[in-house]
């Protein structure tokens, strides 16, 4: 049987933990920070935790599933 291919671009943008959750980081985080306000750039430097159809659909992208 040949190899599983993964989708890259997902690969580069989510993780999958041991668990099964699916992990990614916040956009516009880059730069310009000064004008966001404290509290966004907080909640924007923790990571986020897809769920649902999606979080699914990523799983298959990255052969989790």
């Amino acid at each position: 049987m040949p190899k599983k291919k993964i989708k890259k671009s997902a690969s580069k943008r989510f993780k999958v933990t041991k668990r099964g959750k699916v992990i990614f980081s916040h956009q516009n985080t880059g730069h310009l920070r000064r004008k966001k306000s404290a509290k966004r750039k907080r909640r924007q430097a923790e990571p986020g935790v897809l769920v649902g159809t999606f979080a699914k659909k990523v799983k298959k992208m990255l052969g989790a599933l």
